[in-house]
């Protein structure tokens, strides 16, 4: 069989521009069809803008703290009109790039959403049909909210964030993951008065337990309004905002109600299970190691996947899927031992297990040591940094470190270097420290605080 071009991609996110441009680097005919702006979650509604909100809100922290070291410095609010112009300068700037080293990598961009017709078929929304030899899937997720809520219309998500008139000096965030608690840290840190609920017992499931409890009380000390076991029992659009009734009886007014209560693949009305795709109990694709679907001539990659949902993750599997279809040699996504950041005020930085992880494989020692740094104990700062390691009592090996300090992303990814390593604990404590530095404290701790 003909096909007009070697590979189609759906999707021009992170994960399906990297495969795209790769691709066509080996000489093969690509072809990219995206019906929003190039670049994706990452890029326009996700980690880049976030990440700059976070910068923005450190700012008053840190002049407060300048004040307090003997600097003269007046503060005033944050003119969020002129941020967020900038903020969408900036985004213009990274899509054209994208756009820019698609097209000189000799991509087809086509702007219009695309369905799969059949395993070698995809129908764009024009109604042209392209014949590709492979076909990825590339579509990310997108937010989910839930519709059993009574007045759930009038929140927002974490895409129209970015697009708010006004810094709403009310606001309610529902959710206790990492979108969520992220989002408390900004706004709380822009000046808007932040309330958060989560009906579980504490943030940041999944994480480790010590942290996720560390974490929750400095969130609350930095002036977030974090109730755990809650939830919105209904919203009400009134003359002077929104009033929300908590199961917990607490009732209120907000500017902005925001949930963040979690991702759901972008799967539907790709007409992916009439093409014979397998999809998961989620929506997702479901694929192989080598990020393969049931059909062999259809591979997806990304957060579609609900695999490992992070940029850097996605960039590797659409760089691998190139290594295993156009340069014939086969490569699997190594997704054990990934570091993370969570960016709230102060960040926490994870590699490896979770301290509950650990236990349920094997003897473990704790290490792990709470203090207050250098830069804010100058100033009475009471807020308290903390860093763990978790050993293999059998091997020595670190099998997870975690820190919650500012800076932590930083730190984790230098970490995550020893970790993926297999480092030993003897290993850290070889390790001449930097002083005075807070990361020191990793090749400091030389006594268990418990074993399990």
């Amino acid at each position: 069989m003909t096909f007009e071009v070697d590979l189609f991609v759906i999707g021009g996110g992170s994960g399906g521009v990297r495969a795209g441009r790769v691709a066509a680097e080996t000489g093969a005919r690509v072809m990219l069809a995206e019906a929003d702006r190039m670049g994706g979650t990452c890029v326009i509604r996700g980690c880049v803008p976030k990440k700059l909100m976070v910068f923005a809100s450190g700012y008053a922290q840190s002049a407060r703290e300048a004040a307090d070291y003997g600097w003269q410095i007046e503060l005033g609010g944050l003119d969020w009109p002129r941020f967020r112009d900038r903020l969408d300068g900036e985004l213009a700037r990274l899509e054209g790039i994208y756009t820019a080293n698609l097209r000189k990598s000799g991509v087809q961009i086509v702007p219009e959403r695309a369905t799969l017709a059949d395993p070698h078929t995809v129908e764009l929304a024009s109604g042209r049909r392209v014949t590709a030899r492979h076909i990825l899937v590339a579509t990310g997720g997108r937010p989910f909210k839930p519709d059993m809520t009574p007045g759930i219309e009038h929140a927002i998500v974490s895409d129209d964030v970015f697009h708010l008139p006004a810094l709403p000096k009310r606001l309610l965030i529902v959710g206790g993951g990492y979108i969520a608690c992220e989002f408390a840290c900004i706004f709380n840190g822009m000046g808007s008065q932040v309330t958060q609920f989560y009906r579980g017992a504490q943030i940041l499931r999944g994480f480790d337990d010590e942290c996720r409890g560390h974490l929750a009380e400095l969130i609350r000390g930095r002036g977030v309004d974090l109730r755990l076991g809650t939830d919105v029992q209904w919203i009400e659009r009134r003359a002077d905002g929104l009033r929300v009734k908590a199961y917990d009886g607490m009732e209120a007014t907000f500017d902005v109600v925001l949930y963040a209560t979690g991702r759901k693949p972008n799967t539907a009305g790709l007409g992916l299970e009439q093409a014979g795709v397998k999809l998961g109990r989620w929506g997702e694709v479901a694929v192989d190691r080598f990020s393969q679907t049931s059909v062999p001539s259809i591979y997806a990659v990304g957060d579609v996947t609900d695999r490992v949902n992070l940029t850097p993750v996605a960039i590797r599997e659409g760089a691998a899927f190139v290594e295993t279809v156009f340069r014939a040699n086969p490569t699997p996504v190594d997704h054990e031992t990934i570091p993370s950041a969570v960016f709230t005020q102060p960040e926490y930085g994870a590699v490896g297990l979770t301290e509950e992880q650990a236990r349920e494989q094997e003897e473990i020692e704790v290490y792990c040591a709470a203090f207050r740094p250098m830069q804010g104990a100058f100033i009475g700062r009471e807020e308290r940094v903390l860093f763990k390691l978790i050993v293999s009592r059998a091997t020595r090996r670190v099998l997870g470190c975690h820190i919650i300090a500012p800076g932590a992303g930083e730190m984790i990814q230098l970490a995550g270097i020893a970790v993926k390593l297999g480092a030993t604990k003897e290993d850290f404590d070889r390790t001449v420290a930097v002083h005075p530095t807070m990361a020191e404290e990793l090749v400091l701790m030389k006594t268990p605080v418990r074993t399990a």
